[in-house]
């Protein structure tokens, strides 16, 4: 299950340890749900060790949507020369202080951990006996304090390592639907909408003078529409799980990026 190579002992053992220390927490406590909510003491401690990306991906789309009518003009001014048009841009970017790569950095950084996240659960969705799973966790947890004999997946009337798909249940196919608006409002709220492209303008001026904004068009569908729609797709056929880590993060940078809003307003 948990093979010895690079990114279960860098990502998936770190994280399922963190995820047995909840864990543990939460059942000295006796909380029902242990398993759901350890999950969203894990989220929140990931999305506070994320919090300086999500910070800099915010603060790079707001100077995006505070530069867009200077793009604007550089793009009606210089449409007949894209060279041009791309240095006034770079040019424009670096008096700003943006770099146009940060805006995918936050996602970059998140997926491994994403990844690592459902491999731990997938733990779970082995034809062993939870018996075996058990053994499987308690082989690498870092302190002895760690191990457990038993766990529940339970988590307010649903299965955390069960997917909406294999369910048959009504009530489960709710997670998707759910997941899907969320990942739409938090495309609304903090999403970055795509600059211009000189490159998309290059050509004949008279046949590709839209060419940019079809392009930044086009970007901005995927990432308000089409994406939460992937999203509710994968929740559909992922544990339930990983829908509850991916809701709760949605709605902490939905929440973070009012506050940031409201502090830059004062």
């Amino acid at each position: 299950m948990l093979n010895p190579n690079f990114f279960n002992t860098f990502f998936v053992i770190p994280i399922l340890n963190i995820l047995m220390s909840f864990y543990k927490v939460f059942s000295f406590i006796k909380i029902p749900g242990t398993l759901g909510w350890s999950m969203i003491g894990l989220t929140v401690f990931v999305r506070l060790l994320l919090h300086p990306f999500f910070k800099q991906q915010l603060e790079t789309a707001k100077k995006m949507q505070d530069i867009k009518p200077h793009l604007d003009k550089l793009t009606a001014k210089h449409k007949k020369d894209p060279k041009k048009l791309q240095e006034e841009q770079m040019r424009l970017y670096q008096q700003a202080g943006i770099n146009p790569a940060s805006g995918c950095l936050f996602l970059i950084i998140q997926m491994p951990i994403f990844i690592a996240l459902y491999q731990t659960l997938s733990l779970f969705l082995t034809k062993g006996s939870l018996s075996k799973v058990i053994v499987e966790i308690n082989k690498v947890v870092y302190l002895p304090i760690l191990k457990v004999q038993s766990i529940s997946p339970w988590f307010f009337g649903f299965n955390l390592v069960l997917s909406p798909a294999k369910s048959g249940l009504w009530f489960y196919y709710l997670i998707p639907i759910i997941t899907g608006i969320l990942q739409y409002f938090q495309a609304q709220t903090t999403g970055m909408s795509a600059p211009a492209d000189a490159k998309a303008m290059a050509g004949k001026p008279e046949d590709k003078k839209n060419d940019s904004g079809d392009f930044q068009k086009a970007m901005n569908m995927q990432m308000k529409y089409i994406f939460p729609f992937m999203i509710g797709y994968f929740s559909y056929t992922l544990p339930v799980g990983l829908s509850l880590y991916w809701n709760i993060f949605s709605i902490f940078s939905i929440i973070q990026y009012h506050q940031m809003k409201i502090k830059s307003s004062k």
